[in-house]
């Protein structure tokens, strides 16, 4: 069900997820299975009520980053790994430019918590284009983690959201190695 909403929104026809071109709302979307609809930033007060939300990190849940100067429609990128307390990898939509341009996904990129509380209000996001964590502190709302079908099943997320072999030690020197 993700992968054929993600194909009729998509401008070229792609043959898995990680071959979309386009916005991160769509991509998340299709991704994770929530299905909430509107620019990015918005996500987090429509899910109030109809999806559980909180402060940490978890694989399918999406991550919704406050809208910025540098981010005037938010963004929204989904939980692949947990790797620590304070690193996950995300697979999202729409932030490095990857060919010259922007909107392509990508698999098990680096996002590391620097807020001084520890509760993921700051992040750091891996930026292909500096080839290493970019220097912008995001503000984020926190993780919108879905709604699980009754009898205690997870909730549907794509099967593409994390690769074989992410590189838990590229991200940890990442975040942690300056």
């Amino acid at each position: 069900m993700a992968l054929s909403a993600l194909l009729v929104t998509a401008p070229a026809v792609a043959s898995s997820l990680l071959d979309y071109v386009g916005q991160c709302v769509p991509f998340a979307r299709a991704a994770s299975g929530i299905q909430l609809f509107g620019d990015a930033w918005t996500w987090w007060g429509q899910a109030e009520g109809r999806y559980r939300r909180g402060e940490f990190p978890k694989p399918g849940a999406v991550l919704v980053f406050a809208r910025t100067s540098r981010l005037p429609l938010g963004h929204v990128a989904v939980i692949s790994r947990v790797v620590d307390s304070r690193v996950a990898m995300v697979t999202h939509a729409n932030w490095s430019r990857m060919n010259g341009e922007r909107g392509h996904a990508e698999q098990d990129v680096t996002l590391t918590d620097v807020s001084p509380d520890n509760d993921w209000s700051e992040v750091k996001v891996w930026f292909r284009d500096s080839a290493g964590l970019g220097g912008s502190v995001f503000p984020t709302y926190g993780f919108i983690y879905g709604t699980p079908a009754a009898h205690g099943a997870k909730a549907r997320t794509a099967t593409e959201l994390t690769g074989r072999s992410p590189d838990y030690v590229g991200a940890l020197i990442d975040s942690y190695v300056h």
